[in-house]
């Protein structure tokens, strides 16, 4: 019986067709999971994250699951409902500002409704019921078209949420489970997947606290200067500018420099040289100030600009989660390449590796 099982597991034949039939379930499995990849890849790096967190409240919530739990309500009520309330308040006015400005008849009349706002009377409503009726009639199937793809969106964005935090709380649970799951059972060596699996989550910590943490002080900050000198659709403006930092070399001056330019084309000269002294001395030097602070937790071993572009080109290629994506996997591409230069000297890796300090 023994020697039938060693043959069946040396038949060539056998052995193809079995790596055949897991590549062709990996590949299912994938396809599968692929429409929920985003909140699951962020569930992953928010428990990689909070782990060192958790480990503190275990001791005080007096159990693992208890504690998993109080963290993930924690991060509920400081990052998913102001991100929430800035993202739909952003959204709001973000549509108009883009029209109005793509639109303009010069760069000097987009300065002004920068700096300024809209020129001309506000929009006066329906003279008459008839006129509300027609209105109505004209528009109401794109009414209904757009309540229909805002409810559809509603319905993606609470699944996204329940698998997001679905995930953070088993991997916070069960995370070190799965992985040695993984490592028993995956076709890589144990050197080049704890390699991999560095730079996962490397990328995450990078993007998230080196990057994310970054952009999100820049745009308050920015925010801030906005609304103090009367800026209008200040909050839509201070995130834009906060995601302007990321561009290598101009930064957050390709956003708060135009509007500094439109105040001085629309006779405010001294609100435009005070938000040109705030923005070079407070809104740009929060990034010199606060991205080294962060990097020491969060640190993402790949160039500025290759990181740029890695942004720019997921979001073109997968959308706006593509900011992620991409990142992700230029990264992992990088640690394949100094792998496969190691070649068969897998052991050398694993000896680096054993001398690492793992942050995760």
């Amino acid at each position: 019986m023994g020697s039938q099982g060693t043959d069946m597991g040396e038949d060539p034949s056998r052995v193809a067709a079995l790596r055949w039939c897991t590549a062709g379930l990996t590949a299912a499995a994938i396809y599968v999971c692929w429409p929920l990849w985003a909140p699951l890849m962020l569930a992953a790096w928010t428990a990689s994250i909070a782990r060192p967190l958790l480990a503190r409240l275990e001791r005080r919530f007096r159990g693992r699951r208890r504690a998993a739990a109080a963290l993930l309500v924690l991060l509920f009520v400081v990052l998913a409902v102001p991100v929430a309330i800035v993202s739909l308040a952003a959204l709001s006015g973000g549509r108009d500002l883009v029209q109005v400005v793509t639109h303009s008849s010069s760069a000097r009349s987009a300065l002004a409704f920068l700096a300024a706002g809209p020129s001309g009377p506000m929009p006066s409503k329906p003279p008459s019921m008839a006129a509300l009726v027609g209105l109505l009639r004209g528009y109401g199937a794109e009414g209904l078209g757009a309540l229909s793809d805002l409810a559809g969106a509603a319905g993606r964005g609470v699944v996204g949420l329940l698998i997001y935090f679905g995930g953070s709380y088993v991997f916070l649970l069960n995370g070190a489970v799965a992985w040695r799951w993984v490592q028993r059972h995956s076709p890589l060596p144990p050197a080049v997947l704890e390699r991999m699996r560095r730079a996962f989550h490397e990328t995450g910590r990078g993007l998230i606290v080196g990057g994310g943490l970054t952009t999100v002080m820049q745009g308050l900050v920015a925010t801030l200067t906005y609304l103090a000198i009367g800026v209008p659709r200040w909050w839509v403006l201070g995130p834009i500018t906060g995601l302007a930092s990321i561009v290598p070399l101009v930064g957050s001056a390709l956003v708060w420099g135009p509007i500094a330019i439109g105040l001085f084309l629309t006779g405010h000269p001294v609100r435009g040289a005070i938000l040109v002294g705030l923005g070079v001395g407070v809104i740009s030097t929060v990034d010199n100030l606060l991205r080294p602070l962060f990097a020491r937790v969060g640190a993402l071993r790949m160039p500025t600009f290759l990181l740029f572009v890695a942004l720019l080109g997921g979001i073109a290629a997968f959308g706006a989660w593509g900011a992620l994506l991409g990142p992700l996997l230029v990264r992992l591409w990088m640690e394949a390449m100094v792998v496969g230069q190691a070649g068969p000297q897998l052991a050398a890796v694993e000896a680096h590796l054993e001398a690492g300090n793992d942050r995760t």
